[in-house]
């Protein structure tokens, strides 16, 4: 199947196109209800208390070092002066998803898109469009770092050109295997620094944990070919051997690796090459268990 776009593209406005043509919006963080604070204190009590020994160093120096506490939802304002002074990045609310060209504009001017909402407190465990929980918790406290800092603006300009390249296919992988759902070698572990992973409960506990899932030493054109999920875990994650391979990856000429890789028949997420270097060969058996139980009640 193909990928499905993934999260920061495409599908955005549902609610009405803003007026600015960059998409962004007023956070309106007076405007939160007692009730959505509270959401957002659940959730960050309870990942603050499961995510130590799981994720890198990097996450939670950011995450110290930014105005960021389970009592009431950021401010991006607050966020922004932090953020600004240590690597030149600000956070800007939006309503959701954007378009992809003004995701890559704001990532390529170093300025996180937001989702300014909260989900409702019965989508806990699973939201499918990005809200300020998966974007503030999961991602800003890694754009401390200055090395995903440069990434990330990297692949904003990389991005815009992905587009008219007609490749943009190839590059979402690499976001979603890194940014989103990447796992790093930190002393001897594995470390989660994915924002995707970071935000979410269940997914924390499974990257590491689980026996199920490939892990796999990342390797560039792999990844462009590597299809992903969207509709649960991860059935591969892919392994930097430290957080400097991202500034490598900031300097390489795509182009001549998207035609490469287009030549070649995609992946599957489960898949494992015998050039591999696997961390951890997967068993597979969530994902197979899964498909059985589905196969058993259609």
């Amino acid at each position: 199947m193909p990928d499905a776009p993934i999260k920061h593209g495409l599908a955005a406005g549902e609610a009405g196109r803003p007026d600015n043509p960059d998409w962004t919006i007023p956070q309106r963080w007076e405007h939160y209800t007692a009730a959505e604070h509270a959401t957002w204190g659940t959730l960050f009590e309870r990942q603050m208390a499961m995510l130590p020994g799981r994720v890198c160093a990097a996450f939670e120096a950011g995450m110290q070092a930014l105005p960021m506490a389970s009592d009431q939802i950021p401010d991006f304002r607050r966020l922004s002066e932090v953020l600004m002074k240590r690597t030149g990045w600000q956070v800007v609310a939006v309503p959701g998803l954007v378009p992809d060209d003004v995701f890559f504009e704001h990532l390529a001017h170093r300025r996180f898109p937001a989702g300014q909402f909260i989900r409702h407190p019965d989508q806990l465990d699973y939201l499918e469009e990005p809200d300020v929980f998966h974007d503030v918790f999961g991602h800003v406290p890694m754009l401390m770092h200055p090395v995903m800092a440069d990434f990330m603006q990297a692949y904003g300009v990389g991005g815009l050109r992905a587009q008219k390249l007609g490749h943009l296919d190839q590059l979402a992988r690499v976001y979603w295997y890194t940014v989103e759902f990447g796992l790093v070698q930190e002393g001897g572990d594995l470390r989660l620094y994915g924002g995707g992973i970071a935000s979410s409960y269940s997914e924390s506990l499974f990257c590491l944990d689980s026996p199920s899932p490939n892990r796999i030493r990342f390797e560039l054109e792999r990844v462009l070919r590597t299809r992903y999920r969207i509709d649960d875990f991860q059935e591969s994650y892919f392994v930097l051997r430290s957080l400097d391979e991202l500034l490598e990856l900031a300097q390489v000429d795509f182009a001549p690796l998207y035609e490469r890789s287009s030549q070649g028949t995609p992946l599957e997420p489960a898949d494992l090459l015998a050039t591999d270097v696997a961390i951890h060969r997967g068993d597979g058996q969530y994902h197979r268990a899964k498909h059985a139980l589905a196969q058993a009640a259609a």
